[in-house]
């Protein structure tokens, strides 16, 4: 028997290495998780729902794609201090092509910079669900010597406060049609700023107990696959997707410039060397 003319009628298959079910381009027409893209245009379902499809593999309904845009242009840039728009300069003034100066700085983004998303809606969804009091909650991480992820600002407080958490929260509150989680996280808020101004809802907790709502409450997710969304690295992704704008734009600007390598001022470095033991100098054989 011919292989080839026994796959044509179907009589034999050969096995798939990979299986995927968010695209397929094979026919006249690519299509998105079902949509054809002639329609993703038709219906104007715009970037939001375009990730909606090709992440959740479903339609969204309009305030939750817009919410999804929203976090991906909150989330654009912090400008060039930040650790990952600075290692994007650095890679880029050190002659670096787009894509290596973009991972430079996509490859600092972890729990200290940017990556707290996923880690914050866990920690936030689980004392929650576990029936801690907002004050417990901060009392029982306290204890365990761990700090609440989203929650603490270097810079802002409450009497200067994040105006990205700002508009979040209006939106949510005004657009969402529950809103359990953010109202959890603002009761924790209360608890952890009595203690320091700065110790406030920032704003990688506020989009992720935020996301947390959407995926829980817009009657478009099991409640199983909602956690399970928020166990793979979801929430983080949109932080990813959203910086990579602006690290892309750094690298863009500093290519503008015809910026020059860069060399850390050595007096901004400090060397201490006197905890270094010496070589051993062994004599010549004679």
């Amino acid at each position: 028997m011919d292989y080839k003319w026994a796959q044509e009628l179907g009589l034999i298959r050969k096995p798939a290495a990979f299986i995927s079910t968010i695209s397929d381009e094979r026919g006249q027409e690519l299509i998105y998780a079902g949509m054809r893209i002639s329609d993703v245009f038709k219906e104007d379902i715009g970037l939001g729902g375009v990730v909606a499809l090709l992440w959740f593999k479903r339609r969204l309904p309009a305030w939750a794609t817009k919410f999804i845009e929203m976090v991906l242009m909150l989330t654009a840039d912090h400008g060039p201090a930040v650790s990952g728009a600075m290692n994007t300069i650095v890679a880029s003034r050190a002659g670096k092509d787009l894509i290596s100066s973009l991972a430079s700085g996509l490859l600092t983004i972890g729990s200290r910079f940017g990556g707290a998303l996923d880690e914050a809606a866990s920690m936030f969804s689980h004392a929650r669900d576990t029936g801690l009091t907002p004050r417990e909650f901060v009392d029982e991480s306290r204890r365990a010597n761990k700090l609440i992820s989203g929650i603490g600002h270097k810079i802002k407080s409450v009497n200067n406060p994040d105006l990205r958490v700002e508009l979040v929260k209006e939106y949510v509150l005004k657009n969402f049609p529950s809103h359990t989680l953010l109202d959890y996280a603002l009761a924790v808020e209360k608890v952890t700023t009595a203690k320091k101004d700065t110790l406030i809802l920032n704003v990688d907790g506020c989009i992720a107990v935020c996301f947390v709502d959407l995926l829980r409450d817009s009657g478009s997710f099991t409640r199983e696959e909602a956690d399970e969304y928020i166990k793979i690295g979801t929430l983080n992704g949109l932080f990813v997707l959203g910086r990579s704008i602006g690290f892309i734009g750094h690298h863009l600007d500093q290519k503008r410039l015809r910026a020059p390598l860069y060399r850390h001022p050595a007096d901004d470095i400090f060397i201490n060397m006197q905890d270094v033991s010496q070589p051993r100098v062994f004599a010549k054989m004679g």
